[in-house]
C-alpha cells in the first residue's frame, strides 16, 4: 500500500468517515511504516486541538442590567391604606372573638367561622401591604367573595333580613379590593420590560453577545496533508 493511500484512509478514520481501504490493510502498513505512524499522530493531535477549545470570555452584563431596572414605585399610600384596613379587620375579628362584635343572627359555629374569616382577611391584607407580590394571590379570593356577598346582600336587604348599617361594615372589603388592584397595577408597571430601551442617562443593555465560535470544520485528506 502506498503511503498516500494509507494517509487518506487515516484521514477518513479521524474524521469519522468511511475508509477507502480495509482497516486491516491500514494497520499492516502502519506496522511497517514509521512515517505514516508519525503522520497519524500529528493528524490526531491537530484534530483534537481544533475540536477542543477554551471557553470564550463573555462580558459581564450585571452592572448594565441593574442600571436599566426601573426605580421602585414611589406611591406608598395604597399600601398604607391597605395596612389600615388590615388593622380594622383584625380589630373586628378580635371583637367577635370577645363576643362583642358579632351579628345578632349569628351563633355557634357560624359565629366562629365569621371570626376566623375576619382575622384571616386582616392578616392577609397586612401581609399584602408588606409584601407586594402576595396581593396577587388575594385578588381572586377576595373578588369572588365580594361578588357572592353583593348578590346575597341585595337579597337580604330586600327581604329585610339585614340592615343597611350592617352592609356598610363591608365597605372596607371593597376598599381593600380596589387597593389591591392599584398595588398590583403599580407593581406590574414597575417590572422591567426586556424590550424597553435604556432610560435617559443610562447605558443601553448590550444584548448582542459575542458570536459563538463556529464548530471546527472537519479536515479532509488534503488539509491533513497540508498540515503535515
Amino acid at each position: 500500500m502506498e503511503c498516500s493511500v494509507c494517509r487518506e484512509a487515516l484521514s477518513a478514520r479521524v474524521d469519522g468517515e468511511e475508509s477507502p481501504v480495509a482497516a486491516a490493510e491500514v494497520e499492516r502498513h502502519l506496522a511497517e511504516c514509521g512515517e505514516c505512524r508519525a503522520w497519524e499522530g500529528r493528524a490526531v493531535a491537530l484534530s483534537r486541538e481544533l475540536r477542543v477549545r477554551a471557553v470564550p470570555i463573555t462580558p459581564d452584563l450585571t452592572a448594565s442590567v441593574l442600571r436599566a431596572l426601573p426605580a421602585p414605585a414611589t406611591r406608598r399610600w395604597p399600601r398604607v391604606l391597605l395596612a389600615a384596613i388590615a388593622v380594622v379587620q383584625i380589630a373586628l375579628g378580635a371583637l367577635q372573638l370577645l363576643g362583642t362584635g358579632g351579628h345578632e343572627a349569628m351563633a355557634g359555629h357560624l359565629f366562629h367561622e365569621s371570626t376566623a374569616w375576619n382575622l384571616a382577611l386582616g392578616a392577609g391584607f397586612g401581609w399584602a401591604a408588606w409584601r407586594v407580590r402576595a396581593g396577587a394571590g388575594m385578588l381572586p379570593v377576595l373578588g369572588a367573595f365580594l361578588a357572592v356577598l353583593t348578590f346575597v346582600s341585595v337579597q337580604d336587604l330586600i327581604t329585610g333580613v339585614v340592615s343597611a348599617g350592617r352592609l356598610v361594615s363591608h365597605l372596607p372589603l371593597v376598599a381593600a379590593l380596589v387597593l389591591l388592584l392599584v398595588i398590583r397595577h403599580d407593581h406590574r408597571a414597575g417590572e422591567p420590560d426586556p424590550g424597553r430601551g435604556a432610560l435617559p442617562g443610562e447605558e443601553a443593555i448590550d444584548t448582542d453577545l459575542p458570536d459563538e465560535p463556529a464548530p471546527p470544520r472537519e479536515l479532509g485528506p488534503t488539509a491533513y496533508r497540508e498540515a503535515s
